[in-house]
Parts: C-alpha cells; sequence; structure tokens
C-alpha cells in the first residue's frame, strides 16, 4: 500500500464518520420533545423567544459553550440551579464542586429532575443530561466525580439559572 493510497483511504474513512454523525447529530435533537414525552413542549420559534441565541443553542441544540465561560464556575452561595428553560430546579449548591474542567460540575441532581439518553456523536458513547419537564440540553454525566456518586455532571452555565436562598 502506498503513503498516498493510505492517506485517501483515510480521509476517505473521516468524511464518511463526519457525514454519518451530522445524520445522526440531526435526527436524534429533540427526539423526546417532537414525540411530546415533555410536559412542556415548544416549538424552535417559541424557544427562540424565551430563550437568549447562546441559551437556544446549548438548551435545544446541544451546543457546548466555551470552558471557563460561565459566571456560574465561581458560584458559591447557597441556593438552587434551575434550568434556563423551564425554571425545573435541577441542582442544589451542595453537590456542586469545582472539577477544574471549566464547566459547572454536581455530583448528584435534584430528586425527579433530570433524564439521560445515551449519546454517540463524537465517536464515544457518552450519557447525555437533560431537564425531564422541557428537555433542555444541560451537558454530560461522567464516572469520575467525587464521592457520594462517583458521578460528575459537567454542565453548560448557559443551561442553568441560580436562584440564592
Amino acid at each position: 500500500m502506498t503513503r498516498r493510497k493510505f492517506l485517501m483511504g483515510g480521509a476517505g474513512l473521516l468524511g464518511i464518520a463526519g457525514i454519518a454523525g451530522a445524520l445522526q447529530l440531526k435526527s436524534t435533537q429533540n427526539v423526546n420533545a417532537a414525540e411530546g414525552s415533555f410536559e412542556i413542549t415548544k416549538s424552535d420559534a417559541e424557544w427562540r423567544k424565551v430563550l437568549g441565541s447562546a441559551e437556544f443553542d446549548v438548551l435545544r441544540k446541544e451546543a457546548t459553550e466555551r470552558p471557563h465561560s460561565s459566571p456560574l464556575n465561581k458560584e458559591k452561595r447557597e441556593g438552587t440551579f434551575h434550568c434556563g428553560g423551564c425554571d425545573l430546579p435541577v441542582y442544589s449548591s451542595k453537590a456542586k464542586y469545582d472539577s477544574g474542567t471549566g464547566w459547572p460540575s454536581f455530583y448528584e441532581s435534584l430528586p425527579d429532575a433530570i433524564g439521560t439518553k445515551e449519546d454517540n456523536k463524537l465517536f464515544a458513547t457518552r450519557t447525555e443530561v437533560h431537564c425531564r419537564r422541557c428537555g433542555g440540553h444541560f451537558g454530560h454525566i461522567f464516572n469520575d466525580g467525587p464521592q457520594p456518586t462517583g458521578k460528575r455532571h459537567c454542565l453548560n452555565g448557559l443551561a442553568l439559572k441560580f436562584q440564592a436562598i
């Protein structure tokens, strides 16, 4: 096999994987919301009226904010973090910790606050976390967090609102 054939074959495989990933991304976005399995459902136009552009991209299109960009990283007051889409209380400040990743991190959610689904978009299987009431995308859950759960809910600050006690 020549170097040229090897490189061309690798580029072709990457192109096919990219197309497959794009198709999968399009087909899985807001699947539950479209099926009406959330208490709160809105069209994209309705969500755009109530969310800012960046918040819409994160909550409704599963975008990720830049690390270290959220003011919620430094939030240390006692209170509750709510869904930025529907205002459901989802995380307590008592479960928040500094993971060093650049995103707000928690070791557990409030009871009956979140839903999860498998995310295979970036060539690896991850656990996506979303609001159980409106389906808003928060981030992902990883198995490298502190005790007592060992979980790291790595979230987009744009997906959350903080309410101090």
